[in-house]
């Protein structure tokens, strides 16, 4: 009976979890997607965003995400492969896991001020893609460090001592054996990040800005479509536009994580 009861519980609750992103997709695409156009996708706002399309936006969006992406995970895969290979159980490495733990549940606007004051100021590198990227990628550093160390942890050992046995170094066996099979695991850490990217908006505000113009350098102020759409929510400036970027930013997130999974198997496939 009590098997039973728990069987339920877990079913329902994640019945209750799929209905409820079923939900808030269906009705952003249902709103949005009679607004869907290519004159939308390629055209510039005009008249604040009440008219035109959302092309610098759509841009300004990949921009941040080409910066922000790679040095996050760089950076996180690097500290990952350092704790779970390099080190043993210690001092050091529960500092280096509290510590990203407690990143993990900074405030975003609170990472929005830090790059406000380091990167737009005290770097001197202004509103500008540049800026948003750095801080972003340091918002999204715990999420690809966490997951990436775990995805390496499950890595079985009996594969690192084969490598060992027929000669490979360290390093060898770490990127020849361990980094294909956490290959999966990673890149859902990345998937991740590349979403609260997409997503972000107030530390976007503070360090990228949100400018209305196509963007044509790394130190060029941008406004992504996570920023329009709550600009023009906000404002009451064309809910219909607003709904239609909220389903241009999901249908472009689905595509990507669609292509990611698709690379992740065939690269999978070849190790």
């Amino acid at each position: 009976m009590k098997d039973r009861l728990g069987t339920l519980l877990v079913w329902a609750s994640g019945m209750l979890v799929m209905g409820v992103l079923l939900a808030i997709i269906s009705i952003v695409l249902v709103r949005g997607l009679p607004f869907l156009s290519l004159e939308f996708l390629t055209q510039a706002p005009q008249k604040m965003g009440r008219e035109g399309g959302i092309l610098p936006m759509i841009a300004g969006t990949f921009l941040l995400a080409l910066v922000a992406v790679p040095v996050a995970t760089v950076l996180g895969v690097g500290a990952a492969i350092y704790l779970s290979e390099y080190t043993v159980e210690g001092r050091l490495t529960r500092i280096v896991r509290s510590g990203t733990e407690i990143l993990a549940g900074v405030p975003s606007i609170i990472f929005g001020l830090f790059g406000f004051v380091l990167f737009v100021l005290t770097l001197g590198f202004g509103w500008s893609v540049v800026s948003g990227g750095l801080t972003i990628a340091f918002m999204t550093l715990p999420t690809i460090i966490r997951t990436s160390e775990e995805s390496l942890r499950a890595v079985p050992r009996i594969y690192r001592d084969v490598s060992y046995a027929l000669g490979a170094g360290k390093w060898h066996t770490i990127r020849k054996v361990v980094l294909p099979s956490a290959g999966q695991g990673i890149l859902t850490g990345v998937m991740l990040a590349l979403g609260r990217a997409v997503a972000e908006t107030a530390a976007v505000i503070f360090t990228a800005g949100s400018s209305l113009r196509f963007p044509t350098s790394p130190f060029d102020p941008v406004r992504t479509m996570a920023v329009h759409f709550y600009i023009l929510a906000r404002e009451g400036i064309s809910m219909d536009r607003a709904y239609a970027t909220a389903a241009a930013l999901i249908v472009l997130i689905l595509v990507v994580n669609s292509v990611a999974l698709m690379l992740m198997r065939r690269y999978r496939a070849r190790f």
